[in-house]
């Protein structure tokens, strides 16, 4: 390892041989099925959104089944954000930099924000669900 190692990243140069293609491999299956969990929940939020505009005439029915469907879609857009993460992670190992490392700091606190608001946003909806 030479200087210009150690003063761009964290003191190596997260090369793991031959399990670097593999954890590449990994890392790139992991952000596909993060995206999966993505369309899966636009897909259940459609029905529900379907469902609300042609099936009910009630508004409050109506309004009701929109809900249902924002809270599946926050779930799933909950679980692929701790999926993104994972791929994030996996990256930063396979490039240890401190440029990495910020970039990954940094998408966990944005995820973390979007994801404390979204779940804010689903509790207010169960709790106007039950009446509270």
């Amino acid at each position: 390892m030479d200087m210009s190692d150690e003063a761009a990243g964290l003191g190596h140069t997260g090369d793991l041989g031959p399990l670097t293609p593999w954890l590449e491999g990994l890392a790139t299956v992991v952000e596909v099925f993060a995206l999966i969990i993505l369309i899966s929940g636009l897909a259940r939020f459609t029905l529900h959104y379907i469902s609300a505009e042609v099936r009910f005439r009630n508004h409050k029915v109506s309004a009701e089944e929109m809900n249902e469907g924002r809270v599946v879609l926050s779930k799933y857009i909950l679980a692929a954000l701790e999926v993104f993460i994972v791929s994030d992670i996996i990256r930063t190992v396979l490039s240890p930099t401190l440029e990495s490392l910020a970039v990954l700091g940094a998408l966990v606190a944005i995820r973390s924000v979007i994801s404390f608001f979204l779940e804010r946003e689903i509790a207010d909806i169960e709790r106007e669900r039950n009446g509270s």
